[in-house]
């Protein structure tokens, strides 16, 4: 027994043995030692009063911590009041070096007096300028941490900050001070150290110095900050904190640490434990038997249906995690009792092996992990990072305010109620001397044209009163009058009478609607006002292209312009784009000053707004590019449509990773179409009728305008896919039926009066007005606020370009080629009808010759009904062109 004893207290107080508690336990298991109630407990030993140990107390570090405190905002008085008064305090301070201040009998500025003064004369104009500031936040983060035992910020790694930019600042204010040659009055903000630096520097390499102090900020970053790499940046900026999911509690945690068999006692080789301050009490551990072969099988089964549970328990943890929905309990097969009571004695070698091991890796390489990770993983990102914003770059945008625009005027003109009736009386008695009645008649007067609304007599059939339009309109004297008979949705038979004084709608009282303001359109665009002075508001991106037409001077740009200025002042440029193509060169020049923030354009190309034929080609070719390219997207995520598309990336179900982007919305926006179906005919047609066909349903949309609304501008191709339509005053009926496939658009008056068709729905009204500085007020506001880095860059398109170094063999020229070349640079007209004349050919020679001419550079290309340019001036330059050809 005693031996026992004697061998336990070794076991415990033998460093080896402390190390190794397990063996100790299976060395002592004879006998439990008893307890002695007479021995001593070790007495802990006094602890030693120093310097480190008083200031390492609590009341020391609470007054150090106060004074601290007290000393910065001292230092803050003292520095600030410095700033407006130093110049004065500063020939006090130094004669004070030489004789008491007493002597001198001046007196100081400062706040606190001559310890204020004395203090900030020192820091800020013999030591570190301005920059000696930042040793008072240090104070006070110093002396929060005294008093609370709270760091507000890594103290360690401020303190160095501070001291590095202390001298840093100090060095580069320097630089400026001595640069602006100011060293009497601006050395406050260096200090003596950054003059003393920054001579010694210039002194050496001269403005260099600037360089140097640049280096040295370059160099503490890197190893301040242990940057290895740019990447390394970027890592660190992807590091910073999240919002994160709320936690869920593990339902099965308890189950796994009853499953988990206890390694410390089955272990030959623990893990150290810390032994315990005072005399442990031990107890005798008995051998356990060794479980049958039934009961072991048993055993085992009910491990692996525990272990199916916690399986479907994860899966359904995760799910929760990813939803946001606690987890609901599930229950185990194999009751928590089973497990407690299994055996946890150190198995036996081969027992060990034969069991299989249960970790939590098994749990999360399950494959039915891996399909929740990715159903779930959208839902995650957006509960973690939000929807994604697409306004988010250029957050500050703001759209322009109406006061940019024109208030209406106050004398608007109305229809009396004198020049109603008249009118009313003379239809009544016009209609009546041709034997047709009228049971009843209404007038609706709008800001153009009122409208009658008649209601004949039983018997009297509409072709008759539809007969009379000119009769009418000459007892009217009115411009012109259009007959609707009979009306859509109505029993009547309406008559628009031009009024005598019009009134003009200015554009701010439409777009300041609450119509226009509230509308859900995703391109909501204001036409104007109707017959009954109701403002009417549609939407582009059902239109889904719209075709304008209109003499000239009948308000076609005008209308232009209102429809992308009601763009600008409804979307963010993140969510719209604009192609402008200008063949006149003036008409959307105005709209150049928002280049980077709504327009679109060729990469490489300088102006957005196109004019050259060519680029238009390009262009119009690029857009098909980008139409492909987005209905690729449109199917890899299965969606029929942008607004889908876009609402599906918002929500962070689309990987940009895979090519997925937030797509704006483009309008493709011609002004003149017949200029370039002259030059360019089938070149420009395909494209066009190609996005007019294919691109509504990935957000490209088309306005096309014209003042020749013929059938050899607006072709077949064209017209079929333009649903909505526009129509200013035309001079002739079959212009009016090509644009409208009806009559009534020759009757129009002109200055903004239009029909607008929609489907089979006509409707007449008077465009707003929009003058060009109102225009140029809004691109100036848009334009001055922060945009992209670029306009919105379409997809490069390699065109057929014409090869400007043709091989010309010199046997196949035409033997008056000489003649021609030399007639046409003499007369400096490139006419083929000059040819003809002059040299008395055949029209197919003249052109084979004109042809030739243009290969070899002395005449330019072909430009329609025009002469063609003549390149060559002088016969100087026609002989050397000669000579290189070898003729």
């Amino acid at each position: 027994m005693c031996f026992s004893r004697h061998y336990v207290r070794i076991a415990h107080c033998h460093p080896c043995l402390r190390k190794y508690p397990i063996m100790a336990r299976k060395e002592a298991t004879v006998v439990k030692p008893k307890t002695n109630s007479n021995l001593k407990k070790p007495q802990p030993r006094p602890r030693q009063q120093g310097i480190m140990g008083r200031l390492r107390s609590p009341s020391t570090r609470l007054a150090l911590g106060g004074i601290t405190m007290v000393v910065a905002v001292l230092l803050l008085i003292a520095f600030v009041s410095y700033l407006f008064s130093g110049d004065a305090d500063q020939s006090v301070v130094g004669d004070a070096m030489n004789r008491p201040l007493q002597e001198t009998g001046a007196k100081v500025q400062n706040s606190l007096g001559v310890f204020g003064a004395v203090v900030a004369h020192f820091f800020l104009f013999r030591w570190f300028g301005i920059s000696s500031f930042l040793i008072i936040p240090l104070l006070l983060f110093l002396g929060v941490k005294l008093l609370f035992s709270r760091e507000l910020v890594p103290l360690r790694q401020f303190t160095y900050q501070v001291i590095f930019y202390l001298f840093w600042i100090s060095a580069l204010f320097g630089f400026f001070v001595l640069w602006h040659d100011s060293t009497a009055n601006w050395s406050v903000l260096s200090g003596g150290f950054g003059l003393f630096v920054n001579q010694v520097l210039y002194q050496a390499i001269g403005w260099g110095s600037a360089i140097v102090i640049g280096i040295v900020l370059f160099l503490y970053l890197i190893y301040f900050y242990r940057v290895n790499s740019l990447e390394h940046v970027a890592e660190r900026v992807e590091k910073l904190p999240v919002p994160k999911a709320p936690k869920i509690k593990n339902p099965f945690a308890g189950a796994l640490q009853r499953l988990v068999p206890e390694q410390e006692e089955a272990d030959e080789t623990p893990a150290v434990t810390e032994p315990p301050r005072h005399e442990p009490a031990f107890e005798v551990i008995k051998p356990e038997a060794v479980p049958a072969e039934e009961d072991r099988e048993e055993q085992e089964r009910q491990e692996d249906r525990l272990r199916e549970d916690i399986r479907q328990m994860t899966a359904t943890a995760r799910r929760a995690l990813a939803t946001g929905v606690e987890a609901p309990a599930v229950a185990l097969s194999v009751p928590a009792s089973a497990v407690a009571a299994a055996p946890v004695a150190a198995p036996t070698p081969e027992a060990a092996v034969a069991e299989p091991e249960f970790t939590i890796e098994e749990v999360a390489a399950d494959p039915l992990d891996s399909l929740i990770d990715d159903s779930f993983n959208a839902q995650d990102r957006l509960a973690r990072l939000g929807p994604y914003d697409p306004k988010l770059e250029l957050s500050r945008y703001q759209s322009p305010p109406l006061s940019l625009l024109k208030e209406p005027t106050g004398d608007r003109a109305r229809v009396t109620e004198e020049e109603l009736k008249s009118k009313k009386d003379t239809i009544v008695r016009t209609l009546s001397d041709y034997g047709i009645t009228i049971a009843s008649i209404k007038a609706t007067p709008g800001p153009t044209v009122t409208l009658y609304e008649i209601v004949p007599a039983a018997g009297v059939k509409i072709s008759r009163i539809k007969n009379l339009e000119d009769d009418i309109a000459l007892s009217l004297a009115a411009l012109g009058i259009r007959i609707i008979a009979p009306m859509p949705g109505k029993g009547t038979i309406g008559i628009e009478v031009p009024n005598k004084q019009r009134e003009t709608v200015f554009i701010r009282s439409v777009l300041g609607s609450e119509k226009f303001q509230k509308s859900h359109a995703e391109l909501p665009v204001v036409l104007g006002k109707t017959i009954s002075n109701e403002i009417y508001v549609t939407d582009l991106a059902r239109m889904p292209h719209l075709l304008i037409a209109g003499s000239t001077g009948q308000g076609k740009s005008v209308g232009m312009n209102v429809i992308l200025v009601s763009l600008l002042y409804r979307k963010h440029p993140a969510e719209l784009k604009f192609v402008l193509v200008d063949p006149k060169k003036v008409e959307l020049s105005l709209f150049s000053k928002i280049e980077r923030h709504f327009l679109a354009k060729l990469p490489g190309v300088e102006e957005a707004i196109i004019t050259d034929t060519r680029k238009v080609i390009h262009t119009l070719n690029s857009l098909c590019i980008e139409m492909d390219t987005r209905y690729e997207l449109l199917k890899n995520a299965g969606v029929r449509n942008l607004k889908e598309y876009n609402q599906k990336f918002i929500e962070r179900r689309l990987n940009p990773e895979k090519g997925h982007r937030f797509l704006p919305y483009i309008v493709l926006v011609i002004d003149e179409l017949a200029d370039l179906m002259m030059t360019a005919g089938k070149e420009v047609e395909t494209p066009i009728a190609r996005l007019a066909q294919l691109a509504r349903a990935i957000g490209i949309h088309l306005i096309v305008a014209t003042q020749r609304p013929s059938v050899d501008i607006i072709t077949g191709k064209i017209k079929a896919n333009f649903p909505a339509r526009l129509s200013f005053k035309v001079t002739q009926k079959v212009d009016s039926r090509t644009i409208l496939d009806a009559n009534g658009a020759e009757q129009l008056v002109g200055l903004g009066d239009m029909l607008f068709l929609q489907g089979s729905d006509m409707t007449r009204l008077q465009c707003p007005f929009v003058d060009t500085p109102e225009i140029d007020a809004v691109c100036d506001y848009i334009g001055g606020q922060q945009g992209y880095p670029d306009a919105y860059l379409l997809p490069e398109f390699e065109g057929d370009e014409p090869s400007e170094d043709r091989d010309l063999e010199t046997d196949n020229l035409d033997s008056m080629f000489k003649d021609a070349a030399r007639m046409i640079v003499t007369h400096q007209q490139g006419s083929t009808s000059l040819i003809q004349r002059k040299l008395k050919l055949g029209y197919n020679r003249a052109g084979r010759i004109m042809d030739q001419l243009e290969a070899v550079g002395i005449v330019g290309p072909f430009e329609g009904s025009k002469a063609r340019e003549v390149l060559v001036q002088s016969d100087e330059r026609l002989e050397e062109i000669f000579q290189g050809l070898a003729l």
